[in-house]
């Protein structure tokens, strides 16, 4: 997916929300602004969003140093996803498919995301996963049937994680995929964002039953060209690939391996592109994203279907 004109004001507003987590003073967040500004005649529209927010994240640690700037919020996360496990776990005991349900609740954690949200109420979002009634998803955007069909018949899977906290919603539907099959985790390689790193994918207990490894990546998804050489090799590999959340599809969205995509369209853009509606949940497969979402027209617009949260 390349960038769009709508998603620079979001680049500069999570440079001085990154800012704000690190002190107060607003002569120096104004800096930032204008470092950022200076950054703008260089973005090209042809890269993904996440090429340039790595742009950006190097910026910030000019000023900064090298600082993981949600730290605290990760680990706040951490605990809280942590803490509804059991029940989490329970839900999926009770349920007459708990791997749909475990897809569903994976997807849902989704809402853990600080980078599209900066005002989250971790407790409050997660609690509506309790409430949440799946039965009105729409198949058009929901492939769990062909899913399920590649995932039956793959022997190696990666699985690209997103968000810290998140991971613990990952964790429940990776231990519904057979034992029999070798799974492997991928997350950042540095501290970029509120996106799990190795440290929080043993945390949340993820090691336990995946493979944990850095995607060698220091952006707000999985751009291959900045990945390790050793995770490209395991990408290869994979018989599918499940990519969590809208920044590894902002990266991944124009590539051919066999890629489920699996998230909850929180941003405009990104729905726009997807062809879903805004605050869809999300599981398609690669083949039938299309690279049809190349142009910026959408008829969902049209009728009213994309509108704010």
């Amino acid at each position: 997916m390349r960038t769009y004109l709508d998603c620079i004001p979001c680049f500069i507003k999570s440079a001085i929300e990154m800012a704000r987590l690190v002190d107060g003073n607003e002569i120096r967040h104004k800096e930032i602004v204008d470092d950022v500004a200076r950054l703008i005649p260089e973005f090209s529209l042809g890269c993904s969003p996440p090429e340039m927010a790595r742009m950006i994240y190097k910026a910030m640690a000019r000023r900064y140093g090298d600082i993981d700037f949600y730290k605290n919020i990760k680990k706040q996360s951490n605990r809280a996803a942590m803490a509804l496990y059991p029940r989490l776990k329970e839900k999926v005991r009770t349920s007459q498919d708990r791997l749909l349900t475990a897809v569903e609740i994976a997807i849902a954690g989704n809402v853990i995301d600080y980078a599209a949200k900066n005002t989250l109420n971790i407790e409050k979002e997660i609690e509506k996963i309790f409430t949440k009634d799946f039965n009105h998803i729409n198949k058009t955007v929901f492939d769990y049937e062909a899913f399920k069909a590649e995932l039956d018949k793959s022997k190696r899977i990666l699985y690209l994680a997103d968000n810290a906290g998140e991971i613990v919603f990952d964790r429940v539907f990776i231990e519904e995929i057979p034992f029999d099959k070798d799974i492997i985790l991928a997350v950042r390689d540095k501290p970029v964002i509120n996106d799990a790193l190795i440290e929080d994918a043993q945390e949340c207990g993820l090691d336990k039953r995946a493979k944990v490894m850095s995607s060698g990546v220091d952006a707000p998804g999985t751009v291959l060209k900045y990945c390790s050489k050793e995770f490209i090799e395991t990408y290869k590999s994979a018989d599918i690939i499940i990519s969590k959340g809208q920044g590894n599809y902002e990266a991944l969205s124009q590539e051919r391996e066999n890629i489920f995509f699996l998230f909850r369209a929180k941003c405009p853009v990104i729905a726009r592109h997807a062809q879903v509606a805004l605050g869809d949940i999300v599981l398609k497969s690669l083949k039938m994203c299309g690279r049809v979402s190349q142009g910026i027209s959408n008829p969902l617009f049209n009728t009213g279907m994309l509108k704010p949260d």
